[in-house]
């Protein structure tokens, strides 16, 4: 695969992909991206249809340029209702609620807006990219979105997710290791043992799938990463955390300003939040709940309707302490700026970093 050929692929100019963040992107950022020659996303999973639709106007109206859209595969989690103890999880958070002025938290009537409306939604809106994670549809599913003119691509944490995702006929693959942010894409096997690093998974998924195009995913925060990234055989990379602290971003004040003041060694992984395993900065809601009297978290996606509340309000108080601040390894690398002077500078950086290797090998031959 050419390292540009992603770029090809999905009808952009550079082989940058801004990850579809669910609720940290917004039209504005998708479209700014896109405008910019790179690959915006909408993060959708927890978008009903309607605003599905919504969103995918609000783009359009913003850029005609190619952008993508993601969704969780993912159960809705009604069914485990009527079985759940939500008792002790109930008791801890409500004196997170009683210090965000919030109402006794509740178990609600439904967990997420996962369903295949959603799917029926984005099928309709013949967008140009869909991609999925958390999970493997059936290849009929993919076939029906690329039937329409999209092309699909499915995340991937190890080698066999990766084959799983191309016996189905995905269009590329997004590898996501383990210095990612925010939630792991992991479905075919135990957490733990996926978590493998972006320099060790891209290659080995590249010699598994067989030519099919592989995205690199997680600690790429600049131009040098894009470039190591595609030494390793990427035909592109994927970049979150680096959009997080752009001025279109969704991410709250409070979100931002710790992202900007992150070292290296601030971020873990836990179920806490969602009840899924996600990477994130450290703060006192992680730590309260790692103690060993606190309740255990309950499964995705119950534990994450369930703190839904306390988040948004701690995000709108200002309160870092109670928010879900979702961030990779490269942390500390992130910038603020506009989303286009992002992709302007990694474009530059990238072009920089191959001209000065390119320059060091002519040397070593004299």
């Amino acid at each position: 695969m050419s390292r540009t050929a992603l770029a090809d692929l999905l009808g952009v100019e550079h082989p940058i992909i801004q990850a579809p963040m669910a609720g940290s992107t917004t039209p504005e950022l998708v479209a700014a991206v896109s405008n910019a020659g790179a690959l915006g996303s909408i993060g959708a999973a927890y978008l009903t249809p309607e605003r599905i639709r919504d969103e995918v106007a609000a783009v359009r109206r913003l850029t005609d340029r190619p952008f993508g859209i993601n969704l969780f595969v993912a159960s809705p989690g009604s069914e485990l209702r009527g079985s759940l103890d939500a008792g002790p999880m109930l008791s801890f958070l409500k004196p997170h609620h009683d210090a965000l002025s919030l109402a006794a938290p509740e178990v609600p009537e439904r967990f997420a807006p996962f369903s295949e409306a959603q799917w029926a939604a984005v099928l309709a809106e013949r967008v140009p990219v869909f991609s999925f994670t958390f999970g493997a549809p059936s290849a009929d599913v993919v076939a029906e979105f690329q039937a329409t003119g999209t092309r699909v691509l499915g995340s991937a944490t190890t080698v066999a997710e990766a084959r799983q995702l191309a016996a189905l006929g995905v269009d590329g693959i997004v590898a996501q290791g383990s210095e990612a942010g925010a939630h792991r894409a992991t479905f075919a096997g135990s957490f733990e043992r996926s978590l493998i690093g972006t320099i060790a998974l891209v290659p080995q998924v590249i010699d598994a799938v067989d030519g099919l195009p592989v995205v690199a995913s997680g600690g790429i925060m600049d131009g040098r990463g894009i470039v190591a990234a595609e030494a390793l055989g990427a035909a592109g990379a994927q970049l979150g955390t680096a959009f997080l602290t752009t001025l279109e971003s969704a991410a709250s004040a409070t979100y931002v300003e710790a992202l900007l003041a992150a070292r290296d060694d601030d971020t873990v992984v836990t179920r806490v939040f969602s009840g899924r395993q996600a990477r994130g900065l450290l703060n006192a809601f992680i730590e309260e709940m790692s103690a060993p009297e606190a309740p255990e978290a309950l499964p995705f996606p119950i534990q994450n309707a369930l703190t839904t509340p306390m988040r948004r309000a701690a995000a709108l108080g200002g309160d870092a302490q109670r928010q879900a601040l979702w961030a990779g390894q490269g942390v500390p690398m992130a910038r603020r700026s506009g989303a286009a002077e992002l992709v302007a500078r990694l474009v530059r950086e990238r072009a920089e970093v191959r001209a000065a290797l390119l320059e060091a090998e002519v040397a070593d031959r004299l």
